[in-house]
């Protein structure tokens, strides 16, 4: 890829990431942002704005997070939206959806317009799984989802197969289904934060943190953690 495309494609993507930043800046309050009762006009507007027309929403939300993704965006913020938004089952079914399909989109850009660049930065780091990879594509890619991508940031993650040549079925099926365990839980917290600030007159972090709706979540995630470390060892050690 020539040097000039290169420069183009990075000031789009600035230009683009700016004015995604100011339109979310502009619409919030910076000076009520220690006001709980902020947060209860927000989640009774989102309430009702999304309730309004629910397919339109996650249609709208289904873009944007596939737009997230392949503008680089981390994982877990959107994850707790789409549970503010939609609750745990229909949050996680439309961010499991919207984030897989965005992590191909960005898979595929990469391994077009960027195969070099992601080899010179992650091949040194992962050569030793590369082989491993290459045995069973669809079933270690997925243990690599599940397992939360070995500790790499989430825009890393959806470019690794770039240094194996993955076959796009088998990183779309992987990832959906590597994403479920983690998205549902996330989406839960995202939920339960919801239930809270609908619920209580003000805020509290013991009340929060003890709420049935926040704490099985989190105790869920330490579980998923802790498999996901056995799992990490056992497929992912050195000396595989």
């Amino acid at each position: 890829m020539s040097k000039n495309l290169k420069i183009f494609l990075g000031i789009s993507y600035l230009f683009i990431l700016f004015v995604f930043l100011y339109f979310i800046f502009e619409s919030i309050q910076i000076n009520r942002l220690d006001d709980f009762s902020y947060y209860k006009e927000l989640q009774s507007n989102l309430d009702s704005y999304v309730s309004s027309n629910i397919f339109i929403n996650l249609v709208y939300f289904f873009i944007f997070g596939i737009a997230w993704v392949i503008l680089l965006g981390f994982g877990t913020p959107i994850l707790i939206m789409s549970g503010i938004l939609f609750g745990q089952w229909l949050g996680t079914a439309i961010s499991v959806l919207s984030l897989s399909i965005g992590a191909l989109a960005l898979y595929s850009i990469g391994n077009f317009f960027f195969k070099d660049l992601v080899k010179l930065i992650l091949e040194r780091k992962f050569a030793k799984y590369i082989s491993l990879f290459q045995k069973n594509e669809f079933f270690y890619f997925f243990i690599y989802r599940f397992v939360g991508g070995l500790g790499v940031p989430f825009f890393l993650q959806n470019l690794l197969p770039i240094l194996f040549g993955m076959k796009k079925r088998n990183y779309f099926l992987s990832s959906c289904c590597g994403f479920i365990p983690s998205f549902f839980i996330m989406n839960t917290i995202g939920a339960g934060l919801n239930i809270y600030v609908k619920q209580a007159s003000n805020f509290s972090m013991t009340n929060l943190i003890l709420s049935k709706e926040i704490y099985l979540p989190i105790l869920m995630f330490l579980i998923l953690m802790a498999v996901s470390l056995f799992i990490k060892k056992k497929f992912f050690n050195d000396r595989n």
